[in-house]
């Protein structure tokens, strides 16, 4: 069957560009994203669409790379699926439904199509919102408390049209809504439906026209897709039974506002993907995967809840011009929710839990979270990107010109693990920063996501650091 060639996701993130840059296809994958235009910035505006606050978009962030990419996705998903098929361990079944998934005594079977079966070790549902194994298996699902209709319209610009650059949510108290700036030539509207709308009153044309009118003329674009969803926040109570794990919509769903779902959805690809073979290796034993849920579940949730809040900060400000309306006193504002909106202050949450030193993690730290990744130039004039010297898999980062000898409980693990070591020593940087634990620190360990394990303390050696390493990773031996 050919790609959905309809747009749903638009944003990916440079941290998901960083992780196909570790298979060496991260330019690639660049090439297909939209560049920074004259203008792009995301933010909150009042009725008459004049800027309140918001953040300007960067070219380049702490990731290496652009920081938020607009994409178009039948284009994306072409490229994906092109690689996938082009893999010599890959076999794709497309066009063929999954009737069931059970666990088994050494795995999973898989029962698709007209009969037909696959058995595995392990298996992942990325079966969307609807998860068919997550219902199967019974498994709760918390509701993070929004859920509302919103009609969503995608359109292909034409010459003429007067769209700027600016995504905006729209703090109207008449209606909210988001403008966003996807790649040229297309830009999606989401209106917030009021309480007396149904969908069908909101897909016809003229309505859908009229709602369009006051950002360009009729005849300025072509509607692509217009359709109502209603926007949930709510995450899975497990992603694993047995030897089945959830991923993506069906483990998670999160409103639009913070443009991380199926960035979301990958991070749990990109996460469970480096665990995976340490087990099916015999390197790491199963409990490894158990960390998949432990890290998934919180920083998800934490993402969702982000975009929750965002929305609660868009009817706050719709609120609040009401009141300028009608001569009355604001509203107040609940629990510094302001700080939830782009550019005000508020992060992307750690590893919370997992494979980390969790007595290391904290918000103003590094462990638990990406390590940075400057562009530096070498003692012989070359620049590249600073992942390119860690490789795919562990890497220990020192600052240390010279690499230590290690105790032999010490080497066999990074001799198990094939850790790579890494001299900061004699690089500089030319656009962004190196990872400030190494202002204070002489070494730390990063995990093949980049995601910093844990670094050297005045009471913690580098022996000690790898020993922790193999524990959390229930190396076995």
């Amino acid at each position: 069957p050919e790609i959905y060639r309809l747009p749903r996701a638009v944003n990916l993130d440079g941290e998901i560009i960083r992780n196909f840059q570790r298979h060496g296809r991260g330019k690639a994958v660049q090439d297909l994203m939209q560049p920074v235009r004259p203008g792009d910035r995301a933010g909150f505006a009042n009725s008459k669409r004049e800027w309140m606050f918001g953040a300007e978009a960067r070219s380049f962030g702490g990731n290496g790379w652009q920081p938020m990419n607009m994409f178009d996705q039948p284009e994306f998903e072409s490229y994906l699926r092109q690689e996938a098929v082009s893999h010599a361990q890959v076999t794709a079944h497309l066009g063929v439904e999954v009737h069931s998934t059970q666990n088994s005594d050494d795995g999973v079977l898989v029962r698709y199509g007209r009969g037909e079966t696959a058995s595995a070790r392990y298996a992942i549902a990325c079966d969307g919102a609807a998860s068919p194994t997550r219902k199967a298996f019974e498994i709760g699902w918390r509701d993070l408390g929004y859920n509302h209709d919103w009609l969503v319209v995608d359109v292909k610009t034409r010459d003429g049209h007067t769209l700027g650059n600016a995504t905006m949510q729209v703090c109207d108290p008449d209606r909210i809504s988001t403008y966003v700036c996807t790649k040229d030539p297309y830009r999606r509207w989401e209106f917030k439906m009021n309480p007396s709308e149904t969908a069908e009153q909101m897909l016809e044309e003229e309505m859908i026209m009229s709602l369009i009118d006051p950002w360009t003329p009729r005849g300025t674009y072509v509607i692509r897709r217009a359709a109502v969803y209603q926007f949930h926040a709510a995450t899975a109570d497990q992603w694993r039974i047995g030897n089945i794990f959830i991923a993506g919509d069906a483990a998670h769903q999160t409103p639009p506002f913070l443009g991380q779902g199926m960035n979301t959805g990958m991070r749990d690809a990109i996460n469970i993907a480096w665990k995976l073979p340490l087990v099916l290796h015999g390197l790491a034993g199963d409990a490894l995967l158990d960390t998949y849920y432990s890290e998934r579940n919180t920083h998800a949730h934490d993402l969702v809840d982000w975009a929750v809040s965002i929305g609660m900060l868009m009817e706050h400000l719709a609120e609040v011009e009401r009141c300028q309306r009608e001569g009355l006193p604001p509203p107040e504002e609940k629990d510094k929710i302001r700080s939830s909106g782009y550019g005000q202050g508020r992060e992307q949450p750690p590893i919370r839990e997992g494979a980390v030193l969790l007595d290391q993690v904290n918000d103003k730290g590094s462990t638990g979270y990406l390590l940075s990744q400057p562009i530096v130039e070498n003692e012989a004039g070359d620049r590249f990107r600073f992942d390119e010297l860690l490789g795919p898999d562990m890497a220990i980062v020192t600052r240390n010109a010279e690499l230590p000898e290690f105790p032999d409980d010490v080497q066999a693990v990074i001799n198990r693990l094939e850790i790579k070591l890494v001299s900061t020593e004699g690089l500089k940087s030319v656009q962004g920063h190196m990872d400030r634990l190494f202002e204070k620190n002489e070494a730390a360990i990063v995990r093949p996501d980049r995601i910093v394990f844990g670094h050297t303390t005045q009471s913690l050696s580098l022996d000690e650091l790898v020993l922790q390493l193999a524990e959390k990773l229930h190396l076995s031996v």
